[in-house]
């Protein structure tokens, strides 16, 4: 079994709701998002003969994906009050809405699902809140 990979990261802020500590609280972090795909083959065509996938390209879709969120606050749909949410809109706000709570085994698993969808056969996707603490997904 061969590997890649790549990571990349973004800043941003969120907020669990419901929970009960700091992190009720709106706070931000650099989430660092490291992707790993794997292979049994590699390939035959003359660009990239010997490889999985050329780096840039995967390195491209996650940057991508990365960029969505960055400089964003981030909050779990039907999270806040509809005028607390128009209010920050109008204010100019950033504002990147997701079907799920915002914490990093969500998005191990949002992100895995991504480059998944991308057509990569992903092994895991790992998502640093800190640099010492992260959570990951793989369906291994």
């Amino acid at each position: 079994m061969y590997t890649l990979k790549t990571e990349n990261s973004f800043d941003a802020a969120h907020f669990l709701a419901g929970y009960e500590g700091k992190c009720s609280n709106i706070h931000g972090h650099r989430w660092r998002v490291i992707i790993e795909i794997k292979s049994n083959d590699l390939r035959g065509d003359r660009q990239t003969m010997g490889m999985i996938d050329d780096f840039s390209s995967l390195k491209e879709i996650l940057r991508r994906e990365t960029d969505f969120f960055d400089h964003s606050f981030i909050i779990e749909k039907n999270s806040l009050r509809p005028s607390t949410l128009s209010a920050l809109k109008e204010e100019g706000f950033r504002i990147t809405e997701v079907g799920f709570r915002p914490t990093a085994e969500n998005f191990a698993r949002y992100f895995y699902d991504r480059l998944k969808a991308a057509g990569y056969d992903t092994k895991k996707a790992t998502v640093y809140e800190t640099p010492n603490n992260c959570a990951s997904f793989s369906e291994d």
